[in-house]
């Protein structure tokens, strides 16, 4: 599988961007969470080179913001309007996209179909001990990993068993908050 498949899949989880709407005020940008009420309000500047998407003309453009209320596309730059829809793109965090990285093609991809398949998105992940970063220069790679999600309805907790010499070991436990387990392994030499 290439790094573009891996993208491709990572481009089409649930719940990858956070959406509001933009406000001007007093010549400052203010961008209010659609979900949250009062407390989802932050300056539009703290997401400055970050992909965003404003609808307009029944449409969503996508671009990076760049500060001043505006968003460079691929052609040119645009001012956002007071009260416009945007919606921006989350980010991973970084122990969780490098344990990712990490893992084998189809591990990869049977993890992330689980976990979408139970409701959650890798963009609900809101904790993660990726213990395997610490082993970079050991012959064995042995430990678990701890990943936590949490949907907005339910949590989900991983526990991702792993041993990496002559045959490689992948287990993830996964136990959601309703009680229900899953657990799937893989084994390669």
């Amino acid at each position: 599988m290439s790094n573009l498949h891996r993208l491709n899949i990572l481009k089409h989880q649930d719940r990858s961007f956070t959406e509001g709407t933009v406000i001007n005020d007093d010549e400052a940008w203010i961008f209010v969470e659609m979900e949250i009420d009062d407390e989802g309000e932050c300056d539009l500047d703290f997401y400055t080179q970050s992909e965003a998407e404003v609808f307009r003309e029944n449409r969503w453009i996508k671009g990076i913001l760049i500060g001043d209320g505006t968003l460079q596309t691929s052609f040119d730059q645009i001012h956002l309007l007071n009260g416009e829809t945007l919606r921006i793109k989350k980010s991973i965090l970084f122990s969780f996209e490098k344990l990712l990285e990490e893992l084998k093609e189809d591990v990869f991809i049977q993890f992330i179909t689980t976990l979408n398949s139970n409701g959650y998105s890798i963009y609900d992940c809101i904790y993660c001990h990726n213990h395997l970063a610490f082993l970079d220069n050991q012959k064995v790679k042995q430990g678990v990993n701890f990943i936590a999600f949490d949907n907005g309805d339910q949590v989900c907790m991983v526990q991702h068993h792993f041993t990496y010499y002559k045959k490689n070991r992948d287990r993830f436990e996964f136990t959601l908050s309703t009680g229900k387990r899953v657990i799937i392994e893989n084994l390669f030499s």
